[in-house]
């Protein structure tokens, strides 16, 4: 006879877990299966391990760039085993707090490691890594699954031995040259953090510009910046055979406007974009649709095509962040415990590309805006023009902010320092619903990077034509 529970979630990511404690907490018995390791993509091989090892990468570069600043260093040797250690005991802490969290501070939730698919509507079959199949049955069912990385059709590509964002991040030893195919924030953070680190790094991206939904003049300015440290760029090159020499080296090969390209490196980095893992789930047993790419559809509420079935996170398609997943999270458990109904579709997209400097955005850019035929003035400010930039050194970048006919502000790209920071003071302005002129006369404390914003709209223009 199979197990009966309240909840079946399936997968350990930022949306399940919460979900898990919250249901429990309510009463609820609740099972969570997870297939490979607790916490998700986000502390096992996304945001918090790449943050981390950035953050190595970040003191190679100060101390590199020590002599600017009057500080006399010898040039930094970096230990790449150190690096990817500390690394390790930075995600095993995150872990290990999660795995406390769901075993041992909240009664009512059993955690399974394994794998699940499904053999019906509410039921799904557990193929334990130790011990014989589990038979789990629950009316209400969450897949939270979240998405790999997506391989490229390039012929030869399978015999190269290419790395994932997964394996690369556990390398022990630094790439001499590293080769990226795709220049999203993906590619972006890992080439620039792989130059500081030491390797030369090549981007080799499809399209005619690098993070292909931001503004034209807000990716030539990033771009500029991290070739300015020694990142090359192949733009508009269609990768189509890739092959590995005797010697070990990678050659790519790419149709662009001026011609074939061969590029040659000693390791290949593939950052074209995620596919969602629910090809394992048997879907079809339980009667759940999916879209042409596998994600699986759900509506505004978050549940799919069968009752009582909800998708959560990266699995369900749509702008793949950790703070949208929690938010998923959110909406799931007010509608389930509070009673409140609040809809997937129409909600805040902040998000910010860790690189240095950093690339804050919210709301609309340019180009939405005039695609979605909205009046608006736009405001340019250098960054170098900010008393903190030229103190600190960190001259790159501007501030970008879009103003409505209501002088309300409607959308931002903070390319700066700590552009993730300042774009989320906007945030609150535009949650707030606060005019422009609010941010241009407040009194902030001298001289931080907020201060910009009593200058950053001093030049608001109409938009080019």
């Amino acid at each position: 006879m199979p197990d009966s529970y309240d909840v079946v979630i399936i997968g350990s990511g930022q949306a399940g877990n919460p979900l898990a404690t919250a249901l429990a907490d309510a009463g609820r018995r609740v099972v969570l299966i997870e297939e490979y390791l607790l916490g998700g993509s986000c502390i096992n091989y996304g945001c918090s391990p790449v943050k981390t090892m950035l953050a190595s990468a970040e003191r190679a570069h100060q101390v590199r760039t020590a002599v600017d600043f009057g500080v006399l260093a010898d040039a930094p040797r970096v230990d790449m085993a150190a690096v990817v250690a500390r690394k390790d005991v930075v995600i095993g802490a995150m872990r290990e707090g999660v795995r406390k969290n769901l075993t041992q501070e909240h009664p009512g939730i059993t955690v399974l490691a394994g794998r699940a698919v499904f053999t019906g509507p509410h039921s799904v079959r557990v193929a334990l890594e130790t011990g014989p199949e589990k038979e789990l049955t629950a009316p209400l069912i969450f897949i939270n699954t979240g998405t790999r990385a997506a391989i490229p059709e390039v012929d030869g590509l399978a015999e190269t031995g290419f790395l994932t964002t997964t394996e690369l991040l556990d390398l022990p030893e630094l790439p001499e040259h590293l080769l990226i195919l795709g220049g999203g924030y993906i590619g972006l953070e890992f080439g620039q953090m792989y130059r500081r680190f030491g390797s030369r790094v090549t981007i080799i991206e499809s399209g005619e510009q690098v993070l292909e939904h931001e503004d034209a003049d807000v990716c030539a300015t990033l771009q500029e910046l991290l070739e300015a440290e020694g990142v090359e760029f192949v733009l508009g090159a269609k990768a189509y055979r890739a092959s590995k020499g005797a010697g070990g080296q990678i050659t790519v090969a790419a149709r662009t406007s001026s011609g074939e390209r061969r590029l040659r490196g000693t390791h290949l980095l593939i950052a074209t974009g995620r596919t969602p893992n629910s090809d394992k789930l048997n879907l079809s047993a339980a009667g759940v649709r999916v879209d042409e790419q596998g994600y699986i559809q759900v509506n505004s509420r978050l549940q799919t095509n069968v009752r009582g079935i909800y998708a959560l996170g990266d699995v369900h398609g749509g702008p793949q962040f950790t703070h949208l997943s929690y938010d998923d999270y959110r909406i799931v458990r007010d509608a389930l415990l509070g009673g409140k109904s609040r809809s997937a579709r129409q909600r805040p997209l902040p998000y910010a590309v860790f690189t240095d400097p950093q690339l804050g955005r919210i709301g609309l850019s340019e180009a939405q805006a005039r695609e979605k035929k909205i009046a608006y003035r736009v405001a340019v400010m250098p960054v170098s023009n900010i008393g903190r930039a030229r103190e600190t050194g960190r001259l790159g970048g501007f501030f970008k902010v879009l103003v409505d006919a209501k002088d309300q502000i409607i959308g931002a790209a903070i390319l700066c320092a700590e552009g993730g920071e300042i774009m989320t003071m906007l945030q609150l302005a535009m949650t707030g619903r606060l005019k422009y002129q609010v941010l241009q006369q407040m009194i902030f404390a001298h001289p931080l990077w907020a201060e910009a914003l009593n200058n950053a709209f001093a030049k608001l223009k109409e938009p080019k034509k």
